[in-house]
């Protein structure tokens, strides 16, 4: 499932950005990183002794569409290190030169996409949603031929591995029994091991990742965090985000949001994201059937039972999450179903507040932030934003006698968020040379709970003349 591979040279490389915090979790010395040696690392050119670095093959379904060979065309697994925590961390290139599995791309990429996945893989990891993290990105002073010429990078990312549910299609489409069994001890070895302890060690493993991705989708929906291109080889068995190419955070709260420039149809919308990880989830239980149980109509009963718990699993992980955006996380008086702050009460809450976002169009991260301030009585905020004071102080008036912890409300609610023209300011500006804009940008958003003096406009909503926003892949 992999084959050995070496990334190209690069005619001029030097490093853009570098997280030198992850860096030292990894124990890697962040000034090695910067000097020609280290570079060369980063480049996929020269490695430690005894590592093999491999391009990966996987399957997948891309916008539906099933693909029996994917696998890594302009990426690199370069091996495996030991964190800090004693956690086992895949390092991976991306747009390090073309590999067999290329199928017809030029296996580059440019500066642009680069950062971007850097910035954001960023933010999400600071706002606590389990991530891939960028390591660096390494100019490679090479031009890249798109709808115009553009340099070049390669983007280091680390993640805990890069198991996909398209990487068990893939050993299910060749047929070949042990090593999708191989492949299945090697995913709960390596994620859940809880598993192995089980009756049903593969079922428990399908649950688990149900699990984790469900928790998963629940908190990119509750930031607002829009994918993009959630095809079955972008999700992981780990439920760590990966793959930042078309996504952006929500401006305007809309549910049918896209931002993916392929995304003529709409699967990946902000909205459609709950049920499009379940039908991904569903591709993986199609491919663990043969291990889930010897006769066929048992394996489907038994995948689709435990699939059919999706919908509650999600349900909750979201309503825990509103339940504390609108500070009123769970405490014992709240836990009465049939009490005005339970739970279910709290969900009709929130889901009436996000009715009245949509109507409006409300900017969904200032609209949340705005609400610990109405929660400290001044409801100024948010009556700019929700201009219909009948409907806005009637719903606040029953949130409020709540009493809502609005410092609790702080830490789970940005102030700061990628903000989408703010994104393209900066990565047009790298584009140009000056990655000034870009680094301050990723200094903001490496805190997005604390508001700061002197930040109001990476606060800021987007203005009325950006227009309708489009994000693109970078192949």
């Amino acid at each position: 499932m992999a084959i050995p591979w070496q990334g190209a040279p690069a005619p001029d490389p030097r490093v853009l950005v570098l997280d030198e915090q992850l860096a030292a979790e990894l124990g890697l010395d962040p000034a090695w990183l910067r000097s020609p040696d280290g570079v060369q690392l980063l480049l996929g050119r020269s490695v430690p002794a005894g590592a093999a670095p491999v391009a990966q093959a996987y399957a997948g379904h891309q916008f539906g569409g099933f693909s029996p060979r994917l696998g890594d065309g302009r990426a690199l697994l370069l091996g495996e290190l030991v964190d800090a925590h004693g956690r086992l961390r895949d390092l991976h290139l991306k747009g390090s030169g073309r590999t067999p599995f290329a199928r017809g791309g030029d296996g580059l990429a440019a500066v642009g996409p680069m950062l971007r996945e850097h910035l954001v893989s960023r933010a999400v990891h600071a706002m606590g949603i389990p991530t891939t993290r960028s390591l660096a990105v390494v100019a490679t002073g090479r031009t890249v031929q798109r709808e115009t010429p553009l340099p070049g990078a390669v983007l280091a990312r680390v993640a805990a591995s890069h198991l996909r549910v398209g990487s068990f299609q893939y050993a299910r489409a060749t047929g070949d029994l042990d090593l999708l069994r191989r492949l299945a001890d090697h995913a709960i070895s390596r994620h859940h091991p809880g598993a192995a302890r089980a009756p049903q060690p593969y079922l428990a493993l399908f649950e688990a990742v149900l699990a984790a991705q469900a928790s998963l989708v629940a908190r990119w929906m509750l930031v607002g965090f829009v994918h993009g291109v959630m095809n079955t080889d972008n999700t992981t068995i780990s439920g760590e985000t990966i793959d930042y190419g078309p996504c952006a955070f929500l401006d305007a709260y809309d549910p049918s949001t896209v931002y993916s420039s392929i995304d003529h149809g709409g699967r990946y919308a902000y909205g459609n994201q709950p049920a499009v990880a379940q039908w991904n989830l569903a591709r993986l239980a199609e491919a663990l059937l043969p291990l889930l149980h010897e006769d066929e109509d048992e394996a489907v009963r038994l995948a689709t039972e435990a699939l059919g718990t999706f919908p509650e699993r999600y349900r909750g992980a979201w309503a825990e999450g509103v339940r504390a955006k609108l500070g009123l996380a769970a405490r014992p008086d709240r836990e009465d179903p049939s009490a005005p702050g339970g739970p279910a009460a709290v969900t009709a809450l929130a889901e009436e507040l996000l009715e009245l976002l949509a109507v409006h169009r409300a900017d969904f991260t200032s609209s949340f932030r705005a609400l610990a301030a109405a929660a400290r009585g001044d409801a100024a905020p948010v009556h700019r934003l929700l201009p219909d004071p009948g409907a806005v102080d009637a719903w606040l008036a029953r949130w409020r006698a709540l009493e809502p912890d609005a410092a609790g409300m702080d830490r789970v609610n940005p102030v700061y968020v990628p903000r989408n023209h703010l994104v393209e300011e900066a990565l047009t500006a790298a584009t140009e040379g000056d990655t000034a804009p870009f680094l301050r940008m990723l200094e903001v958003v490496s805190a997005p709970f604390d508001e700061r003096p002197g930040l109001e406009r990476y606060a800021a909503p987007a203005p009325e003349d950006f227009g309708a926003y489009r994000t693109f892949c970078g192949t």
